[in-house]
């Protein structure tokens, strides 16, 4: 298969000749690469149908001439433009910069701020041709592979490594009689099992399998109609990221009559059992597809499962087609021609280097105060250099504190206290009066006043005074010592949660017991925090740490001392009252926010989010208006949506500190910093790790690090926030406050203020 053409092919689309088309026309001819020039989209769309550019330039800097971002839309509703590059060429800004999701959203993949220098267009031209344009180059020879796959004779399954099913071929649908829409997503215990086999088989597969050997043997499986089929079955596990089995490919044949003139289907079974569940390592890409014949299927149905495919890829979906693609080239490369099976090489080297979630950083020297966020915030830490152990010095006791007098109902709050909460409804609600009024327990009194707007009494159906011990003994458990992580936070956390509950989508989306969980979740997310991050407590071998295996430490304990500490007491138990069922599914979506909080998924959050909610929801609003109120229903109330609302939901309360007024943002800097500060001190002293260097209270520029966390961590999730949940003053706020630490770096100064005049 050839990978590459001898010249890519350029439609530039400029309605009238200027600096900036001739520039890229000099490009195209000193490239060497065929360049066609329309002037209306109706000339550019007939040209691309009838030559199928590689490459599209659009200029998007004059609206008065076409609709740049309508045309974008017109080429992408073409099936043969999804290895297409289209490029937009925007006006220089003359203010901040702007948002790219209207650009993505139309189907662009790249941007060029207006330079008509003929070197400056040809560079572009000779990026993009190494970069984007290569790697689609790339993607199309992955065609013959979903060719293949989706022809097979053989049933093809692929598992998550939790044993989810995430893929059927036609072969599967067509030999077990189900389709694939009642399969994809479930988990394999699930799906019906044939009591022919012997008990004892399934536990021997899957010990094999889950030690990243492969199994071949017999296998009876379960047809919908109830009948069994003997099939012969291959199970590879495939190792992809951080070198752990993320899926399981099984490669099943019916055993026919064919099979039986060799051996008896006793002999076979039996055979299954003793010597043919092998579980030899063997080469992951080696022998686990054979397809043997691509042409005895239709191909219509085959080809629109294929383009099906490749358009997921193409869409910038970072998450399951791309883990899809690396196990079937895996799967599927030994059958394919040598020049296919090299070009796949590099393609695999790629995948399995990069990071699909991250942006890629620069060296720790270009840019050590992000780079240092990462490894303190989105790492579970680096290797114990001492034999220290690190035990909670600050740890609460787990109970109601007796000398803490909590008023018995709203009604008896104090004055002062009610005075400071009229505006908790306005997004610049100021916590640290709140926090200042209540001598640091902003938490209970913010949560009665929030729990009794949104009705959680009711819906719980517990007493207002179980809910007021309940509040009570959750920031009793606060450490109040932390600069960060007290108490105010958590109540911060809760009052940005019921803000964005009161948006009108957010509203579409949850129901009630959404609503409750948020609120809940919020309120404890941070409980019994110790003022460490993760990093810190799995480099200090701390007891938390290995009870939860170094992962999601702090926030599995979290969750979990949140329950325990709940539900012994039946003074504070707010879910006493509760049917079983309703419980449970409340339990789950707390702990599942709770869980979201955690960094190292920070990416998968959000991205998810926008790929299953925000694209969806603009292609339905360019189609007509705010698009049909029903399918903007249908996106918005599936279950694994409002999941994801609810994990982006909590994690922009979480981290909402750059977008809260400027005086509120640099009050939390200042906290966050001190905390990060004092873990620097602390690893010093004990001789571990230091996970976030820059955080030396005597080098550190607080300007820098906000920067870097609102360039690395905010831009890009508030920008997805503010597209779903309209929140212009939050935006307005993030810009004010970046533009005051701007200046502040600028200036060279380290400090949270800059000095008095």
């Amino acid at each position: 298969m050839k990978l590459y053409e001898d010249q890519l092919q350029v439609l530039l689309v400029f309605a009238k000749e200027d600096s900036q088309s001739n520039g890229f026309c000099w490009a195209c001819e000193k490239a060497n690469f065929k360049c066609s020039i329309a002037r209306t989209p109706e000339s550019a769309l007939e040209c691309f149908l009838e030559k199928h550019h590689d490459l599209i330039i659009i200029d998007h800097r004059h609206s008065r001439y076409f609709d740049a971002e309508a045309l974008c839309r017109s080429i992408r509703a073409v099936n043969s433009s999804e290895n297409t590059v289209i490029v937009a060429v925007v006006k220089r800004p003359d203010r901040e910069e702007a948002t790219l999701m209207s650009l993505i959203a139309a189907g662009f993949n790249r941007r060029y701020v207006e330079n008509g220098n003929m070197m400056a267009c040809y560079n572009e031209l000779i990026q993009l041709e190494h970069g984007e344009v290569r790697a689609q180059f790339k993607l199309r020879a992955c065609n013959a592979i979903f060719t293949a796959l989706e022809q097979s004779q053989e049933a093809i399954e692929i598992t998550s490594e939790d044993q989810v099913i995430q893929y059927v071929n036609p072969a599967y649908e067509s030999i077990m009689g189900y389709q694939k829409g009642e399969l994809i997503g479930k988990e394999i215990i699930e799906v019906p099992k044939s009591e022919k086999n012997k008990p004892d088989l399934l536990e021997t597969i899957n010990s094999c399998i889950r030690k990243g050997k492969e199994w071949q043997g017999i296998y009876y499986a379960k047809k919908k109609n109830g009948d069994s089929v003997q099939q012969n079955v291959k199970i590879t596990p495939v190792i992809g990221q951080g070198g752990k089995i993320r899926h399981y490919v099984s490669i099943n044949r019916p055993l026919n009559d064919n099979n039986k003139t060799e051996k008896s289907s006793d002999r076979v079974q039996a055979e299954s059992q003793t010597d043919i569940q092998s579980c030899k390592h063997k080469d992951r890409r080696k022998g686990s597809l054979d397809v043997r014949s691509t042409t005895s299927r239709g191909s219509d149905g085959s080809s629109q499962r294929r383009h099906s495919s490749m358009a997921r890829i193409h869409s910038m979906t970072i998450e399951a087609p791309i883990t899809k693609v690396i196990n079937i080239i895996n799967a599927a490369q030994e059958s394919s021609p040598m020049p296919v099976a090299e070009a796949l090489d590099r393609v695999l080297e790629i995948l399995r280097t990069t990071e699909l979630y991250s942006p890629q950083l620069g060296t720790k020297e270009e840019d050590p105060h992000t780079n240092d966020l990462v490894g303190g915030l989105m790492t579970d830490g680096l290797r114990r250099l001492s034999g220290n152990e690190y035990i909670f010095s600050t740890k609460q006791p787990h109970h109601i504190p007796s000398h803490l007098t909590t008023p018995l109902s709203l009604n008896d709050i104090p004055p002062r206290v009610a005075q400071t909460m009229e505006n908790e409804d306005s997004w610049d609600f100021d916590i640290f009066n709140l926090e200042a009024a209540t001598i640091k327990r902003p938490l209970t009194f913010l949560g009665l006043k929030i729990f009794s707007r949104f009705g959680v009494c009711e819906f719980l159906s517990c007493p207002e005074a179980t809910l007021r011990s309940w509040l009570q003994v959750i920031e009793a458990n606060y450490h109040s010592s932390n600069s960060y992580h007290n108490s105010s936070h958590a109540a911060d956390v809760l009052h940005a949660t019921a803000y964005f509950l009161c948006k009108e989508r957010v509203k579409q989306s949850l129901d009630p017991i959404d609503e409750v969980a948020a609120l809940i979740a919020a309120t404890v997310h941070d409980v019994d925090h110790p003022g460490r991050t993760n990093s810190f407590l799995c480099n200090a071998g701390s007891e938390l740490a290995i009870l939860y295996n170094d992962t999601a430490v702090l926030e599995s304990h979290h969750a979990a001392l949140a329950f325990q500490i709940t539900t012994r007491d039946d003074k504070c138990n707010i879910f006493k009252n509760m049917e079983r069922n309703e419980y449970r599914t409340l339990r789950q979506a707390i702990i599942d926010m709770v869980l979201a909080t955690e960094m190292t998924k920070h990416f998968e959050h959000v991205n998810k989010f926008v790929n299953s909610i925000n694209k969806p929801l603009a292609a339905l609003e360019e189609n007509g208006g705010n698009g049909d109120e029903e399918s903007v229903k249908g996106i918005l109330t599936t279950p694994e949506n409002r999941i994801l609302v609810k994990r982006m939901l909590i994690k922009c309360a979480d981290i909402s500190n750059p977008c809260r007024p400027l005086e509120l943002c640099i009050e939390w800097a200042g906290r966050i910093s001190e905390e990060y500060f004092a873990q620097t001190d602390e690893e010093k002293r004990q001789g571990l790790p230091v996970v976030m260097p820059v955080f030396d209270r005597n080098t550190c520029s607080i300007p820098k690090s906000q920067i870097s966390f609102i360039d690395y961590f905010i831009t890009d999730m508030f920008d997805a926030w503010d597209a779903f949940a309209d929140l212009p003053n939050l935006m307005q706020h993030l810009d004010n406050n970046y533009k005051y630490w701007k200046g502040l770096d600028e200036r060279k100064l380290h400090s949270l203020r800059p000095p008095p005049e």
